[in-house]
């Protein structure tokens, strides 16, 4: 099919341009030839574009967004991509805030906040904060996210209001939970090209879940959940960690998405 570059009359053949990203191994180059070209102001810029794509950048960070539940979320270099996995993750945390009048949310390690803005689109009544302890992820999310969104940079609880303790109804943490040793399997476009402390979750993967886990159970609400994503293999002893903190927790997980999740929640 043939495609009309923004701001130009000519119709341009995609199909060199899925041939060259056929070759450098992208599994849905139609799509990503597509996107490219409505991206480009010029030839010139389409070459550009298709060669950084070509040298493994990811998709993301060429165009400077990526979709996520259904959202153009902005994305920095370097930056966390949000993966559609993760839609699964905040499905259920903005299912479970349905009976609750005006949450209170709260995106730990939020990224570029996509999962805050999901939460946002389907519950705009909530009262949001968000915090990451990476400065570029932190300029994202603050484009993503609306001003009335506090969003703070710092280590997980450290940078929040102590207003905010014993009232967060949904607490979201989509933390790094690679094992270090496993980082260097990951695809070049991830581990070259987003920030370590985004993936690497140290030895066993759920070294900075531990630390959620410490300090949970003082800034929830009663009734409260807290929803983490996982490996399969890790879930069981991730929900075990939370449990040890005086949470209940249980595993979820989903086909479709190919996504598994704790959720873990304080008593009333």
């Amino acid at each position: 099919m043939a495609l009309v570059r923004p701001g130009h009359n000519r119709v341009m053949d995609p199909t060199p341009i899925v041939s060259r990203l056929r070759a450098a191994g992208c599994v849905f180059a139609e799509d990503e030839a597509r996107l490219l070209i409505e991206a480009a102001g010029s030839p010139e810029e389409l070459d550009e574009l298709v060669a950084r794509r070509e040298s493994g950048f990811p998709l993301e960070h060429i165009l400077g967004w990526a979709e996520f539940a259904g959202l153009r979320i902005m994305v920095g270099a370097g930056v966390f991509v949000p993966r559609h996995r993760t839609e699964f993750l905040a499905e259920r945390a903005i299912a479970l805030s349905a009976e609750l009048m005006h949450p209170v949310l709260l995106d730990l390690c939020c990224g570029a906040g996509a999962i805050a803005a999901a939460f946002i689109a389907a519950r705009p009544d909530t009262e949001v904060y968000a915090a990451d302890i990476d400065a570029a992820a932190v300029a994202s999310a603050r484009r993503n996210l609306p001003p009335t969104a506090v969003v703070v940079e710092g280590d997980l609880f450290q940078p929040l209001p102590t207003l905010l303790r014993g009232r967060v109804d949904i607490l979201v943490c989509n933390t790094p939970y690679v094992p270090t040793g496993a980082i260097e399997t990951m695809p070049p476009e991830a581990r070259l090209h987003e920030a370590r402390l985004a993936l690497d979750g140290g030895s066993d993967g759920l070294e900075v879940q531990r630390r959620v886990a410490a300090e949970a159970s003082d800034w929830l609400s009663p009734g409260g959940h807290l929803l983490v994503e996982a490996s399969e293999a890790q879930a069981p002893l991730s929900a075990a960690i939370f449990e040890s903190h005086g949470l209940r927790a249980r595993v979820e997980a989903s086909d479709e998405h190919d996504a598994t999740i704790v959720i873990a929640t304080r008593p009333r």
